[in-house]
Formats: C-alpha cells, sequence, structure tokens
C-alpha cells in the first residue's frame, strides 16, 4: 500500500500526533471557499475586484472598469459574472448601465478564514 493509499487517521511508526487546537475546515466548507478562491486566481478579475472596491461606496458603472485593463468588454463582463456568482459582487442596472458593487460580508469571510487557517486571532 502506497502512501497515497493510506488513510488520513493513521500516522506513521514513530510519529506523534500533535493534538488539535480547533476542528479541521469541513468539506462543505472547503468546496464554498475553493470555488470563491478559483473566481479570485485570475489576474484581471482580482484587478476588477480592487477597481471596484476603490471607488466610493465600493461601487462602480461597468463602462469605467475598462480602462487600464487590456481585455474586451466581454471579457471584462465575462470576470464579472464570475466574481458575481462567486458572492464577491453584486450588480444593479440602471437605465443601460449595470452598476456592480463589492459584497463586504464575502471578503470579510474570506479573511476570516485565511486568519483562522494561518492560526490568528479573529475579532468580529
Amino acid at each position: 500500500m502506497s502512501n497515497r493509499e493510506l488513510p488520513l487517521s493513521v500516522a506513521s511508526p514513530g510519529c506523534e500526533a500533535t493534538p488539535r487546537t480547533r476542528p479541521p475546515m469541513t468539506a462543505e466548507t472547503a468546496v464554498e471557499f475553493a470555488a470563491v478562491f478559483k473566481a479570485l486566481a485570475d489576474p484581471v478579475r482580482l484587478r476588477l475586484l480592487s477597481a471596484i472596491a476603490a471607488r466610493a461606496d465600493g461601487e462602480a458603472c461597468v463602462c469605467d472598469l475598462s480602462a487600464g485593463i487590456d481585455v474586451t468588454q466581454p471579457t471584462i463582463s465575462h470576470h464579472l459574472k464570475v466574481l458575481r456568482e462567486a458572492g464577491l459582487l453584486t450588480s444593479e442596472r440602471r437605465a443601460s448601465w449595470v452598476y456592480y458593487r463589492v459584497v463586504p460580508d464575502a471578503l470579510t469571510r474570506l479573511a476570516e478564514v485565511l486568519a483562522t487557517e494561518a492560526g490568528a486571532v479573529v475579532s468580529a
């Protein structure tokens, strides 16, 4: 049996398990956060999120987001859709324009999970 086939709960001989200080992340939580991190794992999406967050009230019109980002408008729309589906942005149509807003709670949850995994004390 190779190491890849060993169950996670079986320790190697001579290996002393260290005590847990908290329960590990559940499979469901890992799936949820993996989807969000996957949405953020693209430089264009990170720049778009940052561009929106940098605006007053964390909101920007789609017409203002293409400046400085060298991709087509349909590509920007695709990336905004991915961020919206990941729960990082909301959108609202106003006349012929769409305005995007950062979801602060989503970013707070990401910060909290990263801080927890790093062993940092998280304060609400």
